[in-house]
């Protein structure tokens, strides 16, 4: 089991930052996703045992999360979202004093820094100062950093913040290699929804500090149950009148006579009482698709962003 929270709660002030979240997730790839300000940051920390919930319990890697921060240093890698860079030092020597403070021995550290510089790409970069990295290099150097010490855990906060496209795409063949080549757990936390249909095989929705929904994303984004785009021709105004009254809801729409809609039937519903009802309005149902709701549209819906139709 990768992790396993139990109401766990956190308060800053009068700030709720999580509330009651529970959690269990297998190990693997989870996508950590939500808006500015869902908790997204302080769960994390709060994994690293750098943060103490409020309340509640868990456990990660079956290691309490109250009380095994100490044990957990050495099995988990963290990429920080921020630079946390220290000035004046070289790469090769940020990496090594990483792998210190993972409690790596000291020519064991500096031995696997050596080794992740390469593996990243930045063998030839090791000996240069840090503030003469360029930002893709930075994201590289902080993955290496996490990667020193070999942990079975990765998180990672932001991989592909400030990158320009080459750039992002670098870093996501890069962690897709590593995960392919090593089977190592990671979580990734982001708001780049592709970046985790790119990457993870299970994605949690925080929203406003509690869990939306969780879950295997290939499970997440299949056709939704009698959830259908329909087209149709000379309409009156009884139909979608009639299909509400019926139990159904309207997604997406209504538009003018031919535009497509976004319809959920009602639960005890399938498509023969939707042509059913057509039939009994008048109205000629031209296009019927079963709606396969990607990864964007199902965090849209599950967060109730305001002005946007899911």
């Amino acid at each position: 089991m990768l992790l396993d929270l139990q109401k766990l709660s956190r308060s800053f002030g009068r700030v709720q930052a999580l509330r009651d979240v529970t959690l269990r997730l297998e190990t693997g790839t989870v996508g950590l996703v939500g808006n500015n300000g869902a908790g997204k940051s302080t769960l994390l920390k709060i994994l690293l045992g750098l943060l103490p919930a409020s309340s509640g319990s868990g456990t990660i890697l079956d290691c309490d999360i109250r009380h095994t921060g100490l044990k957990l240093r050495g099995r988990i890698g963290y990429m920080p979202e921020s630079a946390a860079m220290v000035p004046l030092l070289k790469g090769v020597e940020y990496v090594a004093l990483s792998g210190d403070l993972y409690g790596m021995p000291y020519r064991d550290a500096r031995r696997r820094a050596h080794e992740v510089l390469n593996y990243v790409g930045l063998g030839e970069l090791r000996y240069r100062q840090l503030d003469e990295y360029s930002l893709g290099n930075l994201q590289r150097l902080k993955l290496a950093a996490a990667l020193v010490h070999d942990p079975e855990l990765l998180l990672l906060d932001e991989p592909t913040n400030g990158l320009d496209p080459a750039g992002r795409q670098s870093m996501l063949r890069l962690l897709e290699d590593l995960i392919a080549e090593t089977g190592k757990s990671l979580i990734l936390c982001t708001h780049v929804l592709k970046d985790v249909e790119q990457l993870c095989q299970q994605v949690v929705v925080l929203h406003q500090g509690t869990v939306a929904k969780s879950g295997p994303i290939e499970q997440m984004t299949r056709a939704a149950d009698n959830r259908f785009e329909i087209q149709w021709r000379d309409a009156n105004s009884d139909f979608l009148h009639k299909f509400r009254d019926s139990g159904g809801h309207v997604l997406r729409g209504p538009g003018p006579s031919g535009s497509a809609t976004l319809v959920a039937l009602p639960e005890s519903w399938d498509t023969r009482q939707l042509f059913a009802l057509a039939a009994e309005c008048r109205t000629v149902i031209t296009r019927l698709r079963e709606d396969d709701e990607d990864l964007e549209r199902l965090f849209l819906r599950l967060t109730e962003v305001p002005g946007v139709t899911p």
